[in-house]
């Protein structure tokens, strides 16, 4: 069964805490080469609300996260195992967020390394955070019911996640937003963590300056795209300093985020990055970049001064305007880089961005260096100040919220949506 394709749909306006499941109708309503035609068919409905992230352990078998309720469920051609390979004690507000599996077949009977990060509770902790006073001191930094925002390895044998080893204990804390928490291998096969600000602005004590505050404390993990070995350690020195845990930032000055993606051509990171009522972004990630956060969201106005303002770690680094900015939010999440020529050469590494908050599936092109994106029009500022601009640049549409993009061993690429995976495929394949 497919969804047949239909020239315009109701956009579902959700965000991300208080998406609800209905019948939805995806289509593809732009394409790169008329004569090519897609359909956008369903895999799966999960049959559970709040989905966070998926990855592929080889063709038909997918790993995919319950962020609320802390399970990793696996599907095997279509089907879904009855029973978790891992149930996690989680904060069900933010819960099991990113994964990642290693690319390697390991000895002794371990398939793969299994990758997973997410906001973890106390032992004991059942239900909702505000009903469980009880805990409120187990996080004695922040005096919060999480115990810590986590990043473990898990060894994956037959159905089950065994062993872990905590790789990233970071602080998740002061707020209950913005934990960001996808990860991905990138290219040195090291392991890449975004976190967001964890709502530093609460106090004097978590205001850091990771998050451009001048007189703000040291890092302590929160605001930036960390880098560490599979094994949890360190990269080299580290690019901002070699004191821990500044020297596991390869990013800073972030808000939050919910995707990022390295492009198979470059090797460069991109990352999506949420604004708070205005300014989400797509930004291009070199070593030691500052996204501006506290200070700038979107592009920045002409009295900003990133020499003056930001704070640059002894000029180690090195702040950037955002590559495109939506100025009314759209909740940008997944961002993908189609390295698959099942599309046809006009879709060949092209980046794909799916949002949140319409269920749109956005395309782009880069420049020829692939450190900009080839953008026309009205769009040449790099901004979208309306939904009139938008048009040109939407691939997708009709998803009832878009939490993650991936490309499968196929060559197609999977959209995982709101307690549902779908594929897009080019129609007659």
């Amino acid at each position: 069964m497919v969804f047949i394709l239909v020239s315009s749909i109701l956009l579902h306006h959700t965000n991300y805490a208080q998406s609800q499941r209905v019948p939805v109708h995806p289509s593809i309503i732009n394409n790169n080469n008329n004569t090519r035609k897609f359909v956008v068919e369903p895999i799966i409905n999960l049959g559970f609300d709040f989905p966070s992230s998926m990855a592929f352990l080889g063709p038909n078998d997918i790993l995919v996260l319950e962020k609320n309720e802390g399970t990793v469920k696996r599907i095997v051609n279509g089907t879904m195992l009855e029973k978790p390979l891992l149930d996690i004690n989680v904060v069900g507000s933010d819960g099991l967020l990113g994964i990642a599996v290693s690319k390697q077949t390991l000895e002794s009977g371990v398939h793969k390394y299994v990758f997973l990060y997410y906001t973890k509770a106390p032992d004991g902790y059942i239900g909702d955070v505000n009903k469980q006073q009880e805990y409120n001191l187990v996080n004695s930094t922040f005096g919060y019911i999480r115990e810590c925002n986590c990043l473990y390895r898990y060894e994956l044998v037959n159905n089950s996640l065994i062993h872990p080893k905590l790789l990233l204990k970071l602080p998740a804390g002061p707020g209950g937003q913005h934990h960001g928490g996808k990860i991905t291998i990138g290219p040195d096969n090291n392991i890449y963590a975004v976190i967001g600000d964890v709502e530093g602005h609460m106090s004097l004590s978590t205001k850091t300056k990771a998050q451009n505050y001048k007189d703000g404390t040291p890092p302590d993990g929160r605001s930036g795209i960390l880098r560490i070995t599979q094994d949890g350690k360190p990269v080299g020195n580290g690019i901002l300093g070699d004191k821990y845990p500044l020297n596991l930032y390869y990013a800073y000055g972030i808000r939050n985020s919910f995707g990022m993606d390295f492009d198979p051509v470059t090797g460069n990171l991109w990352d999506t990055e949420n604004g708070p009522d205005h300014g989400d972004e797509i930004n291009l990630v070199m070593p030691g970049f500052n996204s501006g956060f506290e200070v700038v969201d979107g592009m920045p106005g002409n009295k900003f001064n990133p020499h003056h303002d930001l704070v640059d770690f002894n000029g180690k680094g090195k702040y950037s305007d955002p590559e495109f900015v939506w100025n009314k939010p759209v909740g940008p999440t997944a961002i993908k880089f189609f390295n698959s020529d099942k599309y046809g050469a006009d879709y060949k590494d092209d980046m794909f961005v799916g949002d949140i908050n319409n269920g749109n599936i956005y395309h782009f092109d880069l420049n020829k260096k692939r450190t900009e994106l080839s953008l026309r029009g009205e769009l040449r500022d790099k901004v979208a100040d309306n939904y009139e601009e938008l048009k040109d640049i939407i691939f997708a549409q009709g998803f009832n919220g878009i939490v993650d993009l991936q490309v499968g061993p196929d060559g197609y690429l999977y959209i995982l949506s709101d307690g549902s995976i779908f594929r897009i495929r080019p129609l007659g394949n």
